[in-house]
């Protein structure tokens, strides 16, 4: 009878020497993002960075939100294991210090610091009322429980036609020569000065008698009711923030390139009234917060608008050239967001 070799069996050959179990298989989830926008660096915790609405995300990591190490998985303990990952950006710097410092203060009078409290503690009562005739209980109702910001962004991307007959031209690759690069600055810095948000839609809707888009115009502008908020008087208010008269928060060129990016931030108007020195509790204009709850709808849930404008534009003539007309086009695309705030309990660092 044959004996069997264990040792030489294929099956239980294995080698004699345990192997370390690597215990660095799972990404360790970050605290703190190390980001680099074109060329400035910020510090953000993860809690700021979840709570950004779900538009400037996506610009900011238009291939997955990172809330990992990336090399974690791959380490092995070292001495470098504390280095930390910086992530480049191409996004506006200015453009998310805006936003960031918007969204701090926003937090910081709903909720309050540790040393003030918020309007939440004088609407705490709301939480715990019946349900009413305007949708569920109160409990179910985010607006009472969270901050609203409406966020409304725009790219703006123009073309400059010339006059046929005047020297601006380009090379047989296409290459702009130096006057039309001249007439694109000029265009742009023509278009920077046009900061009012609602002009060229509110045109497009005349010209189109666009019925959708005048009633998304009048839902975010549509005087209503009364202010009671602490910081403004009781006076008339926009229906859900913006007024037909407000400018973009932020506005800016987008660097070698015939593009403006623009962002407006507001606090949605919900009908919750605080009034002056808490003379009275807090009350809700129910009719109000029921248009507020329609734009729900954007919450996580962006929706985009876009349209050509042209317009014939007279350039204003500067120290080295003359007045110009020209055909301006420009390609307008509208991002409109609702962005629910939670509480901010960390702050950003500027590196």
């Amino acid at each position: 009878m044959t004996t069997l070799n264990i040792s030489n069996s294929p099956i239980t050959q294995v080698s004699q020497h345990a192997v370390p179990a690597h215990t660095n298989l799972q990404p360790q989830l970050l605290t703190r993002l190390l980001l680099d926008l074109r060329g400035r660096r910020f510090e953000v915790d993860r809690e700021t960075i979840m709570n950004l609405p779900e538009s400037v995300l996506l610009c900011l990591f238009p291939n997955g939100l990172v809330l990992s190490r990336q090399s974690v998985a791959l380490s092995d303990g070292g001495e470098n294991e504390e280095d930390e990952e910086v992530y480049g950006v191409d996004f506006d710097p200015d453009c998310f210090q805006y936003v960031l410092n918007f969204f701090r203060t926003a937090s910081e009078a709903f909720y309050g610091t540790a040393t003030s409290p918020g309007l939440i503690a004088a609407q705490q009562h709301l939480l715990d009322g019946p349900p009413n005739d305007f949708g569920a209980t109160p409990s179910q109702n985010p607006l009472l429980s969270k901050q609203a910001i409406i966020v409304l962004r725009e790219e703006l991307e123009y073309f400059s036609i010339p006059l046929k007959d005047g020297d601006a031209a380009t090379d047989q690759n296409g290459i702009a020569n130096d006057i039309l690069l001249n007439i694109k600055r000029r265009s742009g810095n023509y278009l920077m000065e046009k900061r009012n948000i609602f002009t060229a839609l509110q045109r497009n809707v005349n010209k189109e008698n666009n019925v959708a888009e005048q009633h998304l115009i009048d839902m975010l502008c549509m005087r209503y009711g009364v202010d009671f908020s602490p910081t403004c008087s009781p006076t008339e208010q926009s229906y859900s923030g913006f007024d037909r008269d407000d400018e973009w928060g932020y506005r800016a060129l987008e660097p070698s390139r015939c593009c403006i990016s623009s962002i407006a931030l507001v606090l949605l108007k919900t009908g919750i009234m605080h009034y002056p020195n808490g003379e009275k509790p807090v009350e809700v204009d129910y009719p109000q917060m029921a248009t507020a709850q329609k734009l729900l709808l954007f919450w996580r849930k962006p929706a985009r608008k876009c349209w050509w404008d042209g317009i014939d534009v007279e350039l204003p003539a500067t120290s080295d050239s003359p007045m110009k007309t020209v055909k301006l086009w420009a390609r307008r695309v509208w991002t409109l967001e609702l962005s629910l705030v939670r509480s901010i309990t960390h702050d950003l660092c500027l590196v």
